[in-house]
């Protein structure tokens, strides 16, 4: 029989756990977006090579699971040994860091593409405005093409963020006790699944939706900004 003093006997352990998630979202949302401006630049590059490695790029983390990718970093990197004696294996053999990389790697096949089709969407009459008031190619990027294509990226950017929320949900698979990884322990240790994963589904949804809350608000200065 569905017992609610179990879930609210669960939420602080919980809450424990969705720290980690929130620390592993900000780390995956970091890189992810740093590594998607250059992938966006090559997109739209003139050089038929660049375009190709980015396309080769999207299509390969757009195509594979998330987990397959999490999984190819954390148990394939061990097995070759020319790896284990660089200095990247005390970062590869680490699961939290193995997560952090492959959800970032992945993250930012969507948010390139994202913004490569933002950086594309913008009026030529602007780059051209740019360029007449005497602005270097840099410049006019900097101050007029990124701005207004970070404003048309602004709200897939959002559901990015939150996709990588719950993306995140895969460290469970490596040890990791984030949100999910606590919820399958006290599962355990409680025997009342359906309690403790409605409670991780509480937690969830409230983190989600705080973070729903924050993108729309962004979106709302850039809209007062320009």
């Amino acid at each position: 029989m569905f017992d609610i003093a179990i879930v609210w006997s669960v939420l602080p352990a919980l809450g424990k756990g969705a720290l980690l998630t929130l620390e592993l979202t900000a780390l995956v949302i970091l890189f992810g977006t740093l590594l998607a401006f250059p992938l966006a630049l090559a997109k739209n590059a003139r050089h038929v090579a660049a375009r190709s490695f980015a396309h080769a790029y999207i299509v390969f983390f757009r195509g594979t699971p998330s987990l397959v990718q999490v999984f190819l970093l954390y148990y394939g990197a061990g097995q070759f040994q020319s790896l284990q004696a660089t200095f990247l294996w005390p970062v590869l053999r680490d699961p939290f860091w193995c997560v952090v990389i492959a959800l970032a790697l992945n993250s930012a096949s969507y948010t390139g593409k994202t913004l490569a089709a933002a950086l594309a969407a913008v009026p030529k009459g602007a780059r051209e405005a740019a360029f007449s008031l005497g602005l270097a190619r840099y410049q006019a990027f900097l101050s007029v093409e990124f701005p207004l294509a970070a404003r048309i990226a602004l709200p897939a950017f959002g559901n990015e963020v939150i996709l990588t929320c719950k993306a995140t949900s895969l460290a469970s698979t490596v040890t990791l006790l984030d949100l999910t990884g606590t919820a399958r322990l006290l599962s355990a240790e409680t025997y009342a699944p359906y309690e403790v994963f409605l409670g991780a589904g509480l937690v969830y949804l409230a983190i989600n939706y705080s973070l729903m809350l924050l993108m729309r608000r962004l979106e709302s200065a850039f809209k007062h900004s320009n």
